[in-house]
């Protein structure tokens, strides 16, 4: 049961997360790139209700339903790129940041293949997924009712 719902919110909370969102969706971040980091974060934190709509997100921009699958084990599986396994990493760095350092080989390898600017918009890109899971965690947000409005 949800604990707040997405209408007892208080006024401005949404639409301030959503001026981050569309920031970060217009930050020239590869849309399936994106949505594989916000899949990723939204597993290893356990939000159901994200993992709902970044799934049917992924998979309307043409993801397919094998990676989205086997992501939880993107290292031994051989479906992703090297840039996606750099992100990826740098992801789950960034999410399990408590208490651990992000070394520098992960954020060398992330150089390899992204400018500063880039990385400075796929961290804003990962901390924000990482604040819209504790938001649906918290508040028990109900899963399997979003439809993609693209």
């Amino acid at each position: 049961m949800e604990r707040i719902t997405f209408q007892e919110l208080p006024d401005g909370l949404i639409a301030n997360m959503m001026k981050v969102e569309n920031y970060i969706n217009n930050a020239e971040i590869d849309m399936k790139l994106l949505e594989l980091i916000r899949y990723r974060v939204s597993q290893i934190n356990g939000c159901a209700y994200c993992l709902d709509m970044h799934h049917k997100e992924a998979i309307h921009i043409g993801e397919t339903e094998l990676r989205l699958h086997s992501l939880a084990a993107w290292r031994e599986a051989p479906f992703y790129s090297e840039k996606e396994k750099a992100v990826l990493a740098y992801a789950e760095a960034v999410t399990q940041i408590a208490g651990n350092d992000i070394g520098e080989d992960i954020f060398t390898t992330l150089t390899k293949f992204f400018s500063k600017a880039e990385i400075a918009n796929l961290t804003l890109a990962i901390s924000h997924i990482n604040s819209w899971t504790r938001l649906g965690k918290c508040f028990r947000f109900t899963p399997g009712n979003y439809q993609v409005n693209r």
